[in-house]
């Protein structure tokens, strides 16, 4: 366990775990106030020393330097980069997807309600993390990835998935504004939206549509953690808590991929 972290502070699929990964909680780093404590998100108001600490945490995991650990700035679209060449903290490109065959390198992901989705190889030797929101999901991010990984020369029938602590479908009430562009661009979304208790308002399986997705690009091992952001205030950030009770500054957890054998928690 990389210094600062404990056991609470990692959320680990047994479906990945012979490569190297985590789904990190909140627990475990040393932002304070409304980012306690391991925010991870380079874009936040945070104190950039106590982002860069909680970084050095989660990359350290893996046995790497805080420089390793990549990151993207997330724009909820299908953007995948290829990762040839690490870059700088806080200069990756615009996009919600990074892939790699480098065991020198970790993909990171940030998160606050929407899915961490991470992608590997059966071999261990080809990776992928992506941040999926509705909009990226709907427009096609994870299908994206797949292709990215089929690029580097792993097989769609090999591929292993899980998707990582998201809001779950009991929490996640949404308009018929957003159903409706969502069946517009994707008829098949119909079966992932049941009526909320609320006239005019839904809820969404945000996971469960993920897993289709990915199902349909042929991908067969797919999986979900199961955990709700929304719910589990002690060990995630959550935008759609935070906007519930008025707004404010929020952190960011963070999900990690690494090419090479699994590490598991001590």
């Amino acid at each position: 366990m990389s210094a600062g972290l404990v056991p609470d502070s990692v959320v680990q699929s047994p479906y990945l775990s012979f490569v190297r990964h985590g789904f990190f909680t909140r627990i475990g780093g040393v932002s304070e106030g409304p980012y306690a404590s391991l925010n991870c998100s380079t874009r936040s108001e945070d104190d950039p020393a106590a982002v860069t600490e909680n970084r050095c945490r989660v990359a350290g995991f893996f046995g790497l330097p805080n420089e390793s650990l990549l990151g993207v700035s997330q724009v909820h679209g299908d953007g995948v980069i290829t990762v040839t060449e690490p870059w700088k903290p806080g200069e990756g490109g615009k996009a919600d997807a990074m892939v790699t065959a480098r065991p020198d390198v970790a993909l990171g992901v940030i998160t606050a309600d929407c899915g961490p989705v991470l992608f590997a190889s059966k071999d261990g030797k080809i990776v992928g993390a992506a941040h999926a929101g509705w909009r990226g999901a709907v427009g096609g991010v994870l299908e994206a990835t797949v292709s990215a990984m089929e690029a580097l020369g792993a097989s769609v029938e090999e591929m292993v998935v899980v998707v990582g602590p998201c809001i779950a479908q009991a929490s996640y009430e949404v308009g018929t504004d957003m159903r409706d562009a969502a069946l517009t661009a994707d008829a098949q979304a119909a079966s992932f939206f049941v009526s909320g208790q609320r006239e005019g308002h839904f809820h969404f399986d945000l996971a469960g549509y993920c897993m289709d997705r990915l199902r349909r690009a042929g991908v067969t091992a797919v999986a979900s953690v199961g955990l709700d952001t929304l719910k589990d205030e002690r060990r995630f950030f959550s935008h759609r808590r935070r906007t519930l009770a008025g707004g404010g500054p929020i952190g960011h957890q963070i999900s990690v991929i690494a090419a090479g054998s699994g590490v598991e928690l001590g």
